[in-house]
């Protein structure tokens, strides 16, 4: 019997396009950013009673006593600062300001809503710090020479079947140095589809950590669990749905019977 003629579709390129993103009128807006919040905060804490000897002496207390729009702030700018080259806990912070005591609305579903969205807006912000950064680390020549080692050839090839689902994803488990990342600026992956995966893939984390947390309290090993098994559940599903667009195309002839 003949041979299938028809070949075996190729992976996507990896992208070695001209560098223009535009890092220094990025850190700009960054820092407007930081200059209009720390405003807002100032004028915001004007208003309120604010005694830091009272903080010392009863933090919870007035953390409670605090108004939602200062905790979302104070939230913001802190999550927004959390990036590779600035590795602070956001987990912590998340429980914060979603704990019965102290949240920043009175019922599960709005803390959960409001923490996950401005939670998952500042990681968004944080992270394309992390792409701006790693651009001007990668317009140094040595440092490029990363894009002509087979490992990187070998993890762009892996990143570039599904890199939206891939950025997705690791931004939901919960792990100390996200390399996805490194390697999504690296491939030059387009800062908008980044922006919006590091928002969805937030998102889902802190709203899970927030509702758990609201709802068990200061039992803090439940909510990174739960991730974890979501986690799972996702790249679970990822496996299944790639098995099935496979079979779909074999059967109509996109690809051949030898294909794996």
């Amino acid at each position: 019997m003949a041979e299938s003629s028809t070949t075996v579709e190729s992976p996507p390129p990896i992208q070695q396009g001209p560098d223009n993103v535009p890092v220094g009128r990025w850190f700009a807006f960054y820092a407007l950013c930081l200059v209009g919040a720390a405003a807002a905060l100032a004028v915001l804490i004007s208003r309120q009673e604010w005694s830091w000897p009272a903080w010392r002496d009863d933090f919870w207390g007035q953390l409670a006593a605090t108004t939602p729009a200062i905790k979302l702030i104070i939230f913001g700018v802190y999550i927004s600062l959390c990036c590779t080259f600035l590795p602070m806990p956001t987990s912590a912070m998340v429980a914060a300001v979603a704990m019965q005591d102290t949240a920043v609305c009175s019922g599960a579903a709005g803390t959960t809503v409001l923490v996950a969205a401005v939670g998952g807006l500042a990681s968004a912000i944080a992270n394309l710090n992390d792409y701006h950064l790693f651009t001007l680390l990668l317009r140094h020549r040595k440092v490029a020479k990363v894009r002509n080692t087979r490992l990187y050839s070998v993890s762009a090839g892996w990143f570039a079947k599904s890199p939206f689902a891939i950025l997705v994803i690791f931004n939901i488990i919960p792990i100390p140095v996200d390399v996805i990342r490194m390697l999504a600026t690296t491939y030059r992956y387009p800062r908008g589809r980044f922006a919006l995966a590091n928002f969805i893939g937030r998102f889902i984390r802190y709203a899970v950590i927030a509702y758990v947390t609201y709802r068990m309290g200061k039992q803090g090993w439940i909510a990174p669990v739960s991730l974890l098994a979501l986690a799972a559940v996702l790249v679970v599903a990822k496996i299944i749905s790639s098995g099935r667009r496979k079979s779909r195309a074999r059967r109509s002839g996109h690809l051949s019977p030898q294909a794996d």
